[in-house]
């Protein structure tokens, strides 16, 4: 058998080969499978991140307003602004809504969540504060803390509840789990009942510890929870004492309801000049922790027949006393509408911090007034309710509404600084009857020396002299140049510091804004500690008309500056002089002085301010209506529609309850 040379056969040799292919076939699977696990791992490090799972963005917005829902999405106004979202890919409401109070949610800009509020109610509001809205029929319902008002008449605006129209069912409220969310002001329409916070004696406060009331005919109380309320009947001129434990206030609300519509309710201890007053209508008490007040709601019309003559001399020319009705009525219409207290549901009170109301008894020339301008109210150039406001008398020019340092002041363009005489009135009427060009305004404020061409006499007086020379003479042309009021003077004899510092700072706490210090090169607000000597007492700024605007006061180190007429009018009262009216009478004048029109001359000794001497002119605030000028614009002939736009220019009269 051939062997060879390492001594193996041919059949061993064979048996070696196919043992080698044999193993490097093993060999070779080995590599192959460690190559494809390999490549496992790698797949399994590959660095390439993996992407990050989506994350949705959800938003909630409670208690929106939807405005319109279809096919393709939602419209919703939110905060004052409409908003446009479409459908979520999975969602669409099996009936979409419109014009509903709704909770949305909104998945990556998309609605996904409507829920609709359903549960409305409708009641005559009675009052609100910011916990709270008090609906007849229902009771005190409490606020939601997200709750959201809209006004849907007009154009659609936010709403909150100071804008509610109390003693009026006028809104629908939404309720969820027992709370208001929604607010719906619905309508507005022609309000005839006004209601008012009849203050205490004397307008001392505006609440009443035990008040007695009887009626002049039968009459019924009120009293109870809602769904349980008794009525009890009695007899006219049968007194009820209220006091804050009485067994009327089961709930924290009493109604008298006199038995005819001319019956009045009397507060038997409330003082008034005319002795114990009497309302026409009804009279509510509310039961507070200071007290309890007294709401009167009255119909407008008859108000008026007890603020006019409150308001007015009732021996006035006919003429004036329909002008002041009508600016008497546009004034409370406009607290109708926006009421000064939302929380007893009461939209004025009756002292002069509105109208005054019941102080004087009526007269039949004011009743015939009011009646003879049943409904008529002052509406701008635009169709808003102007702001009616008027005053007793001028110095022979008014003022606008920038006095009173408000936002809405410089959109009262109807309200301007202008000459209240015969000569710029006649002047006006006759540019009035002509026509005057499209978009111009009539100079009517008159000159400064009674002839030439027209200036704007409220530009004109903001200077020093100017006004110093209009204010120390008199003019017979003006309507008012025979009043007493329309010059006067004020002498304080002896400086009194401490009542001045006293002064400042009630100023100060009543709006820091107001009353500035000079620190650091500038005016800031900051308490009035204490005042050192006053080295000087001057005007630094007058507003239109002359008015004064700005009145600085220096004091060794220190530099107070005092901005509003009405302010100015506190400071420089000295609490005990009088002041001289031009007929040579004395007046006290314990707390303002009379007008922010005058000029201010110091004495001094040692540098040091001692006294002072004021000349100035006129009686109110100078803003809007004369009435000493209305009596004698009426009295030279002129119609109340004339005397009422002259005062407030370009606006027009118009029943608000019809022809």
């Amino acid at each position: 058998m051939d062997k060879d040379r390492w001594g193996l056969n041919r059949s061993q040799r064979m048996q070696l080969k196919v043992f080698i292919c044999l193993m490097g076939l093993l060999l070779l699977g080995v590599l192959f499978i460690g190559k494809m696990a390999g490549n496992r791992e790698e797949a399994r490090v590959d660095p390439t991140p993996a992407p990050t799972p989506h994350i949705p963005v959800v938003e909630q917005y409670a208690n929106v307003w939807v405005m319109e829902a279809d096919q393709e999405g939602l419209t919703i106004f939110r905060e004052g602004e409409s908003e446009r979202y479409p459908w979520g890919k999975e969602y669409f409401p099996e009936t979409p809504l419109r014009e509903q109070v709704a909770d949305v949610v909104l998945t990556d800009g998309r609605v996904t969540s409507l829920e609709p509020m359903t549960d409305k109610i409708n009641g005559k509001i009675l009052s609100a504060d910011s916990t709270s809205i008090e609906v007849e029929g229902y009771g005190r319902l409490p606020l939601a803390a997200d709750y959201k008002g809209y006004r849907l008449y007009d154009s659609l605006e936010m709403c909150t509840v100071q804008d509610l129209f109390f003693g009026y069912s006028y809104t629908d409220l939404c309720l969820e789990k027992g709370e208001v969310c929604g607010v719906l002001m619905v309508k507005e329409e022609a309000m005839e009942y006004i209601r008012v916070l009849v203050k205490a004696s004397n307008y001392d406060d505006i609440f009443h510890q035990e008040p007695v009331f009887t009626c002049d005919v039968d009459f019924t109380v009120v009293y109870g929870p809602e769904g349980s309320l008794k009525r009890e009947d009695h007899g006219a001129g049968e007194e009820i004492t209220l006091e804050a434990g009485s067994s009327y206030f089961e709930s924290d609300r009493v109604k008298v309801i006199p038995s005819v519509l001319t019956g009045k309710v009397v507060l038997k201890n409330c003082s008034r000049s005319q002795g114990i007053p009497s309302y026409r209508g009804s009279m509510e008490f509310l039961r507070a922790q200071e007290g309890i007040v007294a709401v009167n709601e009255v119909l407008l019309e008859e108000y008026l027949y007890s603020v006019v003559p409150s308001e007015m001399p009732s021996r006035y020319p006919a003429e004036a006393l329909k002008a002041q009705a009508v600016s008497a009525r546009t004034y409370a219409y406009g607290h109708m509408e926006h009421a000064a207290y939302p929380q007893y549901g009461a939209h004025v009170d009756d002292s002069t911090s509105y109208q005054v109301y019941n102080n004087i008894l009526e007269q039949e020339s004011t009743t015939t007034a009011v009646k003879e301008t049943y409904g008529q109210l002052l509406l701008t150039q635009e169709g808003d309710l102007a702001g009616a406001y008027y005053y007793s008398t001028s110095c022979g020019v008014g003022s606008d509404a920038s006095v009173w340092k408000t936002a809405a002041a410089p959109t009262l363009t109807y309200l301007r600084a202008k000459s209240l005489s015969r000569r710029a009135m006649a002047q006006e009427t006759a540019l009035g009857s002509q026509g005057s060009p499209e978009g111009e305004i009539p100079a009517a404020g008159g000159t400064l020396s009674g002839g030439g061409n027209a200036v704007d006499m409220g530009e004109a007086l903001k200077d020093e002299a100017v006004f110093a020379a209009f204010i120390s003479s008199r003019d017979e042309d003006d309507f008012e140049a025979e009043e007493g009021w329309y010059r006067w003077t004020y002498q304080a004899e002896e400086l009194d510091k401490e009542h001045m510092l006293e002064v400042l700072q009630k100023r100060y706490a009543a709006n820091s804004a107001l009353v500035l210090t000079w620190k650091d090169g500038a005016y800031e607000s900051c308490p009035v500690e204490e005042l050192q000597d006053i080295t000087d007492i001057y005007i630094e700024k007058r507003g239109s008309g002359g008015v004064a605007d700005e009145l600085v006061i220096e004091a060794g180190t220190q530099k107070i500056k005092v901005i509003s007429e009405h302010n100015i009018r506190y400071v420089l009262n000295d609490g005990k002089s009088k002041v001289i009216r031009q007929d040579g009478s004395s007046v006290a004048s314990p707390n303002l002085l009379p007008s922010g029109f005058f000029t201010i001359t110091v004495g001094r000794e040692d540098e040091n301010v001692v006294k002072y001497a004021l000349t100035g002119g006129g009686f109110g605030h100078g803003v809007g209506m004369s009435q000493n000028g209305a009596r004698e614009m009426a009295a030279s002939g002129y119609s109340a529609e004339e005397i009422l736009l002259y005062f407030y220019e370009h606006c027009s009269i118009v029943n608000v309850y019809g022809s």
